[in-house]
């Protein structure tokens, strides 16, 4: 094929073997070989630039040789997903949101779309490069040949890894928390490499569902979805000017708790579920409460932990072994005062051999906290610390949780009234709901009975069920968010360590509508 020829028209008439400035001809239009000289087309100016290719520029943006270290490449960089992001690119460097053009594919566009609603997750888009995005964006919006073409090219290749590391990052976010990245789920790990976020996100690519891979990401259990899509609804509410300050805490009040049910998504389809800020036992089933009861739980001074465990068995009029802690406390200045204490309270004293001891023949006013080798045991009775009922299960803390003689306290408001043990109302009707759901006959004494039963007697469940305590101080009841007091005044930490210190003081905690 002859090569084209661009002849430039002139006055000057000069004396060419080919026509003057006309169009191509129909061999040429077609793309087929051409027998003649090729008939130039007139223009009016320079052709466009050839357009740079991008690969080259983000293997160079990632390469780690100029900067000396991977950690030092990644700092100049501002990465926050650096290892991901390499793994996404893999060795071809192949640009995946601009792939055809310097334009953004749609995939692109509707993941900007996500990231600039990260909030709605608990997550602030400043997060995630959304001023680095944003002005990358628009610069590549600009008409072909306004920018010069190297220019172009980087500009392409920073959008193709700074979209990809604020995805991966979000991604990552969601399914594990910002302040736990570095801890993969157990969904993770049951998907093994294709539940790492640079394989998630390259598969959402491929089928074009890069949204749904982020919504996908979120902990499905009921009380984060719950959360989540509360918080959506309550954003796009008009909000007062003057009361800025209070959304400002109630938004980090909210988040805060997101963060926390990703750090502990709950994955089993039934489960207790106590709450401590709520004093609340649910009994959940898929997205439905079975059950509620009112709780006790620890005071400030000794916390309940949260956990999570199974219960298998209950005990039936059970004794207490009394913690050494409320023993060298609590029993000791009343044994002081009067070694009777102990028979007042169905108490016996053992020593470290288990033999029984009579607590007149020891001179108590010698005995201290540091040198203290005896142990109680409250027996089974009406006043017993335990009620008629405790349901065990495994954890490091030995808490329990179980009855209590004194029912009144479940009318307070405030029930940050034990050692740390959690005491709850109606124990019986629980323990007949466990009995029933593993198909077993109901046949639970009355509580008269229980204090008469001079052994505890234990009763195993066809079907343990597991136990989640939790720490929540915002939930959701009818759709719309309820926020409860930060009971034990963890929820500080978390926020700063989400969104820094308080820049004013803001409204923080209590009861709210």
């Amino acid at each position: 094929m002859i090569p084209s020829v661009r002849v430039f028209c002139s006055c000057l008439g000069l004396a060419l073997a080919v026509p003057w400035c006309g169009s191509l001809s129909q061999t040429e239009e077609r793309g087929l070989p051409l027998a003649t000289p090729v008939i130039a087309t007139r223009v009016s100016g320079p052709a466009p630039p050839r357009a740079e290719p991008v690969a080259p520029r983000i293997q160079a943006l990632l390469d780690t040789t100029a900067a000396g270290s991977l950690r030092a490449a990644n700092t100049r960089l501002g990465l926050l997903a650096a290892a991901e992001v390499r793994q996404f690119f893999g060795d071809d460097y192949a640009p995946a949101w601009t792939p055809l053009s310097d334009s953004l594919n749609p995939d692109a566009t509707a993941a900007l779309t996500r990231l600039a609603r990260a909030t709605e997750y608990g997550l602030g888009p400043a997060d995630y490069h959304q001023s680095r995005l944003r002005t990358l964006r628009d610069s590549l919006a600009q008409p072909p040949g306004t920018i010069a073409p190297a220019v172009r090219a980087r500009q392409q290749a920073a959008l193709e890894v700074y979209l990809s590391d604020a995805l991966l990052r979000l991604l990552r976010d969601l399914s594990r928390g910002r302040l736990h990245p570095y801890t993969p789920t157990a969904r993770e790990k049951a998907a093994g490499p294709a539940g790492q976020p640079a394989a998630v996100l390259r598969a959402a690519l491929a089928a074009h569902r890069v949204p749904e891979a982020i919504d996908a990401a979120q902990p499905t259990h009921r009380e984060y979805r719950q959360l989540q899509r509360a918080l959506v609804r309550w954003l796009a509410q008009p909000t007062n000017p003057d009361s800025a300050d209070l959304q400002q805490a109630r938004y980090q009040q909210v988040a805060l708790n997101l963060e926390r049910w990703r750090w502990n998504p709950i994955a089993d389809p039934e489960y207790l579920l106590i709450n401590l800020p709520a004093y609340e036992l649910q009994v959940v089933a898929g997205d439905s409460v079975r059950r509620r009861h009112r709780v006790i739980v620890g005071k400030p001074e000794t916390p309940t932990p949260t956990l999570s465990s199974q219960i298998s068995y209950f005990t039936l009029a059970p004794d207490w072994h009394v913690p050494n802690s409320i023993a060298t406390k609590e029993v000791l200045p009343s044994l002081r005062k009067n070694p009777g204490y102990l028979a007042r309270n169905n108490m016996t004293l053992y020593n470290r051999r288990g033999q029984a001891l009579n607590p007149y023949r020891i001179n108590w006013a010698r005995v201290s906290p540091a040198n203290f080798p005896y142990t109680f045991r409250q027996s089974a009775c009406c006043d017993n610390a335990l009620g008629n009922i405790v349901f065990r299960f495994k954890n490091p803390y030995s808490v329990y949780l179980h009855d209590t003689p004194a029912r009144s306290l479940f009318e307070r408001p405030v029930r940050t009234l034990s050692h740390g043990c959690i005491r709850m109302a109606a124990p019986m009707e629980l323990a007949a709901y466990l009995l029933r759901r593993g198909g077993q006959p109901v046949s639970l004494p009355s509580e008269a009975a229980c204090a008469r039963q001079p052994t505890p007697r234990d009763v195993q469940l066809r079907r343990a069920m597991p136990i989640h305590v939790r720490y929540a101080t915002c939930t959701v009841a009818g759709g719309q968010l309820r926020f409860l007091p930060d009971i034990y005044r963890y929820d500080e930490v978390v926020r700063q360590g989400l969104f820094g210190p308080l820049p004013s003081a803001a409204a923080w905690g209590g009861e709210a509508k």
